[in-house]
């Protein structure tokens, strides 16, 4: 199987069983050439950064959610799925008394940036049949998604952390900052870096 890499880099060690990536292959693109500007430890950035981190992490899934639907007729849009997860990450938002409205924004993004990983991974894989992965080698997508939930809670929480932060004049420019270093340090191909683009509008209040 050679569906994407990316999702191997992205995933913090041990997060996920060795076997949903045991033969993932893939061809890594170069990384931008320039390095992200510097900018300091402390204020909104420290705040920020963690997001778009997580939001990386959890865009990783995508190839493996992808390769665990491939050829089973499973659909990429799952309402009642995603129904769940924001109504779970929602109530995880009230319990830690942060705004449940915006925490489902923000998810609803990283749901989408997901489905556009997976229907370009799909679409590849229909023209080229020997890139798709083959019956034996699909992960487990319930193991998939609790690799998702983990990174789901975590997020939850630093929305909740950083509501200063993502109200800030300044929170779309440190989120593009962050964006860009999260592409370079995790070497994310161009649907990659795509998707992550997507799955960040809705961070950043107002």
């Amino acid at each position: 199987m050679r569906f994407s890499a990316s999702a191997g880099r992205l995933f913090t060690a041990g997060a996920v069983s060795v076997a949903l990536l045991a033969g993932s292959g893939g061809v890594a693109v170069a990384a931008p050439s320039q390095r992200p500007a510097a900018v300091a430890p402390e204020g909104p950035y420290a705040r920020l950064r963690p997001l778009v981190d997580l939001a990386a992490q959890r865009l990783a899934t995508a190839d493996l959610v992808a390769a665990a639907k491939y050829g089973t007729g499973s659909p990429i849009d799952d309402p009642a799925r995603e129904k769940q997860v924001l109504d779970d990450v929602a109530r995880q938002a009230r319990d830690l008394g942060a705004d449940p409205e915006a925490t489902v924004r923000i998810f609803r993004d990283q749901i989408e940036a997901n489905k556009v990983v997976q229907r370009e991974l799909h679409r590849r894989w229909d023209v080229d049949p020997s890139q798709a992965p083959g019956p034996g080698e699909r992960p487990d997508l319930a193991e998939v998604r609790k690799e998702i939930n983990r990174v789901n809670g975590e997020l939850v929480r630093g929305i909740a952390d950083s509501g200063s932060a993502r109200s800030a004049s300044s929170c779309r420019g440190l989120v593009t900052v962050a964006g860009v270093r999260a592409r370079h340090e995790r070497h994310l191909d161009l649907l990659h870096s795509v998707a992550l683009g997507r799955a960040l509008p809705s961070v950043c209040a107002g």
